[in-house]
C-alpha cells in the first residue's frame, strides 16, 4: 500500500505556510496513530517525490479544459469564489499523477472522488492508446458501508467534510470531549423523538446512528433496538459518550507521536525514498514514449550504422 500526505494539494485554495508544516506532521502522526504501519505501508509526503509533478504536467498536455470544467468538485468548489485559482481547476490532474505514478490498480476513494478516478481512467486509456500500453486502469475501492460517507452534522444532505466553513458540521480526531459533545448534541435531526435508522426520511438521526455504528463496532440493527424506548435528545449523548470513548485513545497515541517530530520526519523520508524509487522508474517510462530522452550513439556506433 502506498499512501501520500498531498500537500501540494492542500495549496489549491489559501493555506497559511506557517501552519502547514505542523498539519503536515500531524496528518502523519494521526495515519500513525490510527494503525498505519510504516514498516509495510509506504508513507510520504508528496512535495518530496517530483515525480508527481513532472507526470502531471505530461498528463495536463493530453487533458482537456471541458473535461476538468465539468467535474463536479470543481463547480463545488469554485462556485461561491470570485476568482478561482487554476490549481483548483487542474488539481484532478495531479491527483491522477499520484495514482499513475505508481502504476496503481485499486484506489481507495469515497463516492464524492468517483468521477475524479473516471478522468484518471480516462487519461490513463488516452495515454496507452497515444504513447503505447503504460497505465494499467486503476479501480476505486469503496467500503460498501452505511458509514462509506458521513454525513455533516448541521446538513445531512451533504457530506461530512473537513472543507466546510462550519466547524460544527464535523468532527475531528483533535476535538476535545467537550466540543464532540457539543457538535453532537447541536447536530440537526429532525422532530420525531422516536430513534430510528431511515437515510431518505431522516437523514440526520440515521447519520448518528452510522457514527454511533462506526465508533462501537455494533450494527445498526443491533443500536436500533437497544435504544428503541431513548428520545433523540439522550441518544445524542449516548452517540458523544461513544464517540469520545473511540477518539481519546487516538489523540493520546497523537500527542505521544507528535512530542517526536524526528521520528514523524524520518518516516516520511524513508517513505520518499521507496515512493521515489518506484515512481522514477514510471517516469523514466513515459518520457521515453513522450520522446523526451534520447539515446546518443557512441562514434563506433555510427560508424557501423553507416
Amino acid at each position: 500500500m502506498i499512501l501520500s500526505i498531498v500537500d501540494l494539494h492542500s495549496m489549491t485554495l489559501p493555506h497559511d505556510p506557517k501552519t502547514l508544516p505542523n498539519s503536515i506532521l500531524e496528518m502523519t502522526a494521526t495515519l500513525l496513530a490510527c494503525g498505519i504501519d510504516p514498516s509495510k505501508v509506504i508513507l510520504f509526503q508528496q512535495s518530496m517525490v517530483p515525480a508527481h509533478t513532472h507526470l502531471s504536467w505530461c498528463l495536463g498536455c493530453i487533458s482537456t479544459m471541458a473535461r476538468l470544467a465539468h467535474l463536479p468538485t470543481f463547480k463545488e468548489k469554485s462556485a461561491n469564489l470570485k476568482d478561482v485559482p487554476l490549481g483548483l481547476y487542474i488539481y484532478p490532474v495531479l491527483q491522477a499523477a499520484d495514482i499513475l505514478a505508481y502504476k496503481a490498480t485499486h484506489v481507495p476513494v469515497g463516492e464524492d472522488q468517483t468521477q475524479n478516478i473516471e478522468l484518471t481512467q480516462d487519461l490513463a486509456r488516452m495515454f496507452n492508446n497515444r504513447f503505447g500500453e503504460t497505465f494499467p486502469i486503476p479501480h476505486c475501492i469503496y467500503t460498501g458501508s452505511e458509514f462509506s460517507r458521513l454525513k455533516s452534522l448541521r446538513d445531512p444532505s451533504k457530506k461530512m467534510s473537513k472543507s466546510d466553513p462550519d466547524p460544527k458540521s464535523r468532527i475531528c480526531l483533535n476535538d476535545s470531549p467537550d466540543d464532540i459533545l457539543k457538535k453532537i448534541k447541536k447536530s440537526v435531526t429532525d422532530f420525531t423523538s422516536e430513534v430510528t435508522f431511515d437515510p431518505d426520511k431522516r437523514p440526520g438521526v440515521s447519520n448518528l446512528i452510522s457514527i454511533h455504528s462506526f465508533v462501537s463496532g455494533r450494527t445498526v440493527e443491533e443500536i436500533c433496538g437497544e435504544v428503541q424506548n431513548v428520545n433523540t435528545g439522550k441518544y445524542k449523548l449516548q452517540v458523544a459518550e461513544a464517540v469520545i470513548s473511540h477518539v481519546q485513545p487516538i489523540q493520546k497515541r497523537i500527542d505521544d507521536l507528535m512530542s517526536d517530530e524526528e521520528y514523524l520526519a524520518k518516516v516520511l523520508k524513508m517513505g520518499a525514498e521507496k515512493a521515489t524509487e518506484i515512481s522514477e522508474n514510471t517516469l523514466d517510462e513515459v518520457k521515453r514514449k513522450l520522446g523526451l530522452q534520447f539515446r546518443i550513439k557512441s562514434a563506433h556506433q555510427q560508424k557501423i550504422n553507416v
